[in-house]
């Protein structure tokens, strides 16, 4: 080969080489997104702040790094309670938590956590999807700059436990009892002393004699925070609390921002955080009933029907007493009741008996 062809040859080489290494370059380097995501859980809880973790997980690779997330737990980054306020005032970007903890901002915020006696672990997140409960849920967060995502449920929850049984209205009266959410409204006016602490300081509460009764979630979280250890009667199901929805929200500005594919990846990372959370609940609270009992000085007790007949009614009148408020909080309240109206009908003939009719063959 003659030394001017050979030195031609490589000069061509070369050229495609760069011209290869100008194709693999992007164009322009992707923009990285770093954000702050609190909760009023310790990290770690089961259910709860497991799945805040998980979300975070994958928003992180689903992004392929281009949006990550910091997880805070209580107190870590703003107190428990300050969760929603940190998102609002951007000290954070996103908050796990669930929505009657806010509701100092607005008493409507109640119906997309829970009512006493309303919907379901099913029901709650049929209405936001398909009953327009979630655009309300937004209407609501708008005047904090705050976008909603349902992030699943606990399932129904255990009544409480109690130092000493209920039998009549009058063990109510003056009860010290740990309730959130509307429930702790009705039993303030049952004649109940309501106190809401944040989960990490029930059990010392429970322990120092602070409290005579506390509600947390049932028997999963309840067994690893202690408290079959300190307390003998356990009431089931819950009457405040029959499927109480979780969120993951959003500092609305921030996600605004987000390009339109990082803004998906939010969305849906959400709603898989949702069907694993009540898919978690629901699994571990099964395994964890029946060792609760048999391995505990625990008695499960159920709350007798003329008590749950005298708290629907208070139920009932809070209820449409907040359903008042405003404007926005009386179309909320129409929605909601007009599908729990519903919901108690079809439920009622389907999963009722289908309940009952299982009992008979599994039980005996």
């Amino acid at each position: 080969m003659k030394r001017r062809d050979f030195v031609k040859g490589a000069g061509s080489v070369a050229l495609a080489g760069g011209a290869a290494a100008s194709l693999a370059a992007p164009a322009v380097a992707q923009e990285r997104i770093e954000w702050n995501m609190v909760m009023p859980w310790p990290k770690g809880a089961p259910g709860v702040g497991v799945n805040a973790e998980r979300f975070v997980q994958r928003v992180n690779e689903m992004s392929g790094g281009r949006l990550t997330i910091k997880l805070f737990a209580a107190g870590e980054l703003v107190p428990p309670f300050d969760s929603f306020d940190a998102v609002q005032s951007g000290t954070a970007d996103v908050v796990h938590g669930t929505p009657y903890y806010w509701v100092g901002k607005s008493k409507a915020f109640n119906y997309f956590t829970t009512l006493p006696f309303g919907l379901n672990a099913v029901e709650l997140p049929a209405w936001l999807t398909y009953g327009g409960g979630q655009e309300l849920w937004e209407e609501a967060y708008a005047d904090f700059g705050i976008q909603p995502f349902y992030a699943g449920s606990s399932g129904v929850q255990a009544g409480g436990w109690f130092k000493n049984e209920i039998n009549t209205w009058e063990d109510l009266q003056g009860l010290k009892i740990r309730m959130a959410g509307l429930g702790g409204e009705v039993m303030r006016r049952a004649g109940s002393v309501v106190v809401l602490l944040p989960p990490g300081e029930i059990l010392p509460a429970m322990q120092s004699g602070a409290i005579d009764a506390a509600e947390w979630i049932g028997p999963w979280n309840d067994v690893a925070f202690g408290l079959q250890k300190v307390v003998k009667y356990y009431y089931v199901p819950a009457f405040h609390e029959p499927g109480p929805g979780l969120e993951i929200s959003v500092n609305k500005a921030k996600f605004q921002a987000l390009p339109a594919d990082l803004q998906a990846i939010v969305r849906y990372a959400a709603a898989a955080t949702a069907q694993d959370t009540t898919t978690d609940f629901t699994y571990h609270n099964i395994q964890a009933f029946r060792p609760l009992i048999d391995d505990y000085d625990v008695e499960l007790r159920s709350f007798p029907d003329e008590i749950i007949k005298r708290l629907g009614e208070i139920t009932m009148e809070v209820v449409a007493e907040i359903g008042e408020t405003d404007d926005l909080t009386r179309k909320i309240h129409a929605s909601f009741m007009d599908f729990a109206k519903k919901a108690a009908d079809y439920e009622g003939a389907f999963e009722e008996t289908m309940l009952r009719q299982r009992r008979l063959v599994w039980e005996g």
